[in-house]
C-alpha cells in the first residue's frame, strides 16, 4: 500500500514537471511566431517607405527573411536591410 502511495506521488509530480515544461514550450513557439510575423510587416512597410522614395525595395518576404525576423529579432531585421545595403552600393 505505502509503495502505490509513493508512486502516485511521483506520477503527480511528473505530470506537474511535463505541465510546465509544455507550457514554457508553447510560449516559446508562440514568441518565435509572433516574431516572425511582426518581421514580415517591418519588412513590408520599410520596403514601402524605401520604394516611395525612389530606390528599389531592398529585401523581400520570404521564408529565410522571416525566420531570420523570428530566430534574431530586431537585430536580424537591421542585419539584413544592412547586408542588402552594403550589396546595393
Amino acid at each position: 500500500m505505502g509503495q502505490v502511495k509513493i508512486l502516485l506521488i511521483v506520477g503527480i509530480c511528473l505530470l506537474a514537471l511535463l505541465a510546465l515544461a509544455w507550457r514554457r514550450r508553447l510560449e516559446w513557439l508562440l514568441n518565435l511566431l509572433l516574431r516572425g510575423v511582426l518581421g514580415a510587416v517591418a519588412i513590408f512597410f520599410i520596403n514601402l517607405a524605401v520604394v516611395s522614395r525612389g530606390y528599389p525595395a531592398l529585401v523581400g518576404i520570404n521564408p529565410a527573411t522571416v525566420l531570420t525576423c523570428s530566430v534574431l529579432g530586431f537585430p536580424g531585421l537591421a542585419a539584413l536591410y544592412g547586408l542588402q545595403v552594403l550589396h546595393f552600393l
